[in-house]
């Protein structure tokens, strides 16, 4: 099952370009460095500096794995330090973690 991480967080207005562009930066490294796929998602209603990042992995010993990894990077921790402290409003980070729902099964509808 698919594991998937939803972090929302307001942009600072006055810093509005260039956290955009550090997270444009953070969502390549992780997709060139680490085994999971990233989205940013922007708003199209409700607040207008509230955007959000989209994690996918395998699972979640994988998203362990890969969290660690990347928290152990000095490279990636360069660049979420300044998106963290410059860039966004403080206490606006959400994270929900959400895994897929397996399909339900063929054999058992063929059993009965």
């Amino acid at each position: 099952m698919a594991v998937i991480v939803h972090q929302t967080f307001t942009i600072k207005q006055d810093k509005f370009k260039e956290g955009i562009e550090n997270l444009r930066e953070i969502k390549k490294f992780r997709m060139e460095n680490y085994n999971h796929k990233v989205e940013i998602l922007t708003p199209i209603s409700g607040n207008d500096h509230t955007y959000a990042l989209l994690s996918t992995y395998d699972g979640l010993a994988e998203m362990e794995w890969q969290n660690k990894k990347m928290f152990d990077d000095e490279e990636y921790l360069e660049l979420i330090g300044p998106f963290f402290l410059e860039n966004i409003a403080e206490g606006s980070m959400y994270t929900q973690i959400y895994r897929t729902l397996k399909d339900k099964s063929n054999e058992k509808k063929n059993d009965k």
